[in-house]
């Protein structure tokens, strides 16, 4: 069973779809027991960095994605979902992300002529090559939607990488916590692979 954990947070219908059409069991959730009890959880998610802690908070979801992160269970972060398992965002001062990785989210610069939000697709260079990006060949397209972008504090961890006015961290790893600032559901072909991929890591 994959657990997508519903924080009321936009885009999760479209994540809950993708697994379901990769033949998952898929339950949208912010039950404690059911969360804990999936094989895979997927935390999601389109909105503003601030109000999306403020909810995880609300829920009482904070503690149990940390024991998720620390259980083993594989865990993967989607657009806003990847922010959130930082430590902050310029988006919101003075509010702390989960922490579970060490990195900041910054705004993408809008001094280059680029527009903000980044809508559209990017090819990905691999600096590590990751688990989610097996049989997947380096600048393969996958599809944005964001205003802010990761930097992560240890570069080890980086498993891909895109260019746009800045050096986008744009997909981590790190044991079984797995994270893309991209929507691998939106992803065509490529976006389900990387699902199938991230299916197949097992505890």
């Amino acid at each position: 069973m994959v657990a997508v954990i519903d924080y009321d947070a936009g885009n999760i219908k479209s994540v809950e779809k993708a697994l379901a059409a990769l033949g998952e069991d898929v339950v949208v959730t912010r039950k404690r027991e059911e969360i804990l009890a999936a094989d895979h959880v997927v935390l999601p998610g389109v909105g503003a960095f601030g109000d999306a802690m403020k909810k995880l908070r609300g829920y009482h979801l904070v503690d149990v994605i940390r024991e998720v992160a620390d259980c083993g269970t594989p865990f993967l972060g989607i657009c806003l979902g990847l922010q959130l398992l930082f430590e902050s965002s310029e988006e919101s001062a003075g509010v702390e992300g989960l922490g579970i990785l060490p990195g900041k989210i910054l705004r993408l610069p809008d001094d280059r002529g680029l527009k903000i939000p980044h809508i559209g697709w990017n090819s990905l260079a691999y600096p590590n090559r990751g688990r989610l990006f097996a049989g997947i060949p380096e600048q393969s397209y996958v599809y944005f939607v964001h205003s802010y972008y990761l930097r992560a504090d240890e570069p080890q961890i980086v498993t891909a990488t895109t260019e746009y006015g800045a050096l986008i961290h744009a997909s981590v790893e790190r044991g079984n916590v797995f994270a893309c600032q991209f929507h691998p559901e939106k992803s065509s072909d490529v976006g389900m692979k990387i699902l199938t991929n991230f299916l197949r890591v097992s505890a």
